[in-house]
């Protein structure tokens, strides 16, 4: 078979994250509005090739002061960097159905590269017969490489948000026709 191309089906996916609070928890938020096109080989993943990009205020947390402050200059910057990127660059095998998945992330206007864990969760037809395939993939990125280093300390010692940020992604894709 030869490269097709796939459309995230917002739907049926998920781009989440989580950071430490107060050095005890997890905060978890997700982006609503993304989009995605991804071009592979179904016997071949490894051909993948992935074009993704976020709407930076579409991030929410189920908490709106909190929403509104990662908006805001002391994080995202969302005003001056409304968009975050994704465009890979390799893909490899790392098991059966898995796969390191290698690109650049720009987020804050800063490009770093990321490595996501990803599983092929593999194919599937829709009830409309439309070709489906899904992924789960996680990454870990310190925030403050991508020049996001607003914190507080706390009086007891350590910080209020933590710098490691894990990103989650729940994929489905739609063969285009």
């Amino acid at each position: 078979m030869s490269k097709v191309n796939w459309e995230v089906d917002q739907d049926h996916s998920s781009v989440e994250f989580s950071v430490k609070h107060l050095l005890i928890n997890r905060i978890k938020g997700v982006f609503e509005h993304f989009q995605a096109v991804l071009s592979f080989d179904p016997d071949d993943v490894t051909t993948m090739d992935i074009q993704a990009s976020i709407d930076a205020n579409s991030i929410t947390t189920r908490q709106p002061q909190r929403d509104e402050h990662l908006r805001s200059d002391d994080f995202l910057h969302a005003a001056q960097y409304p968009t975050i990127t994704f465009q890979s660059t390799g893909c490899v095998p790392a098991g059966e159905r898995q796969f390191e998945l290698t690109g650049d992330l720009t987020l804050h206007g800063v490009t770093k590269p990321v490595t996501f864990h990803t599983v092929f969760e593999g194919l599937n037809k829709d009830p409309r017969g439309r070709e489906r395939a899904g992924f789960h993939s996680t990454a870990s990125i310190e925030r403050n490489e991508f020049g996001l280093t607003f914190n507080s300390p706390l009086e007891t010692g350590g910080i209020v948000v933590g710098n490691e940020v894990r990103i989650e992604l729940y994929i489905e894709a739609v063969k285009i026709e």
